[in-house]
């Protein structure tokens, strides 16, 4: 059974009151509208709500790729908009991973590559064996070397989670993980991301229309018009 979303006295991430407008044809569109809630380190955090409710916006501003209107989104005690972009960028790479539904991983590069990528853009040393051991965590010690084009779904997911999980991030951002992957891989990934989750004490956000997902996390918040329902 979900717990309730109280603040907690040092949360790794407090969103406070929250608005996000934008101007289009018809004039302003209000799309979230005083979201505040705090979330505890390495705890989970379910987001629902139907298409165009404000959930992808609202992950988007969590890890500071997109800015509010309105209020403060505070990350491991930091405002992420009281700092300049280089600054949250660094904060980003600090802190966040990110797994996406379309995986995002890019095609050039084999699946150790695709891993090792947020150690350079984080300017660290080529840390291959720690991909490399991340990869064989996921199952994939076997694909090092296999590009995304001959891997499959649920496969370039294990390869996006490990690449998410590398670095150890505080928090995780994940946007519809499983959406596009059949029901079987859909599991596997959600019951690896749980178990990461557990071994590294990485705080899980995610947005998902899967109320069954939903349901294995801590905690769940649902966004109907934009607002916390």
């Amino acid at each position: 059974m979900n717990t309730p979303l109280n603040p907690h006295p040092t949360p790794l991430i407090a969103v406070s009151h929250l608005y996000k407008s934008v101007l289009d044809v018809g004039g302003q569109l209000d799309i979230l509208r005083d979201i505040d809630f705090a979330l505890a380190a390495q705890s989970s955090l379910a987001i629902v709500g139907a298409s165009g409710s404000g959930k992808s916006t609202l992950l988007s501003i969590m890890a500071g790729l997109d800015t509010p209107s309105q209020g403060t989104v505070v990350l491991a005690g930091q405002d992420m908009f009281a700092i300049d972009e280089d600054a949250r960028a660094a904060l980003r790479a600090r802190e966040i991973g990110f797994v996406f539904q379309s995986f995002q991983l890019l095609g050039h590069m084999t699946a150790l590559e695709n891993v090792m990528l947020p150690f350079e853009l984080a300017g660290q040393a080529s840390p291959r064996d720690a991909a490399r051991a991340m990869l064989e965590r996921v199952g994939l010690g076997e694909r090092l070397n296999h590009y995304p084009k001959v891997l499959s779904g649920g496969e370039q997911q294990r390869v996006a989670l490990a690449r998410a999980f590398v670095v150890k991030p505080s928090l995780l951002l994940a946007d519809e993980p499983t959406g596009s992957l059949d029901h079987a891989s859909g599991e596997r990934i959600m019951d690896l991301m749980f178990d990461l989750n557990q071994e590294l004490g990485t705080t899980l956000v995610l947005v998902t229309h899967d109320l069954k997902l939903a349901a294995r996390c801590q905690h769940v918040i649902t966004i109907i018009g934009g607002q916390l329902s």
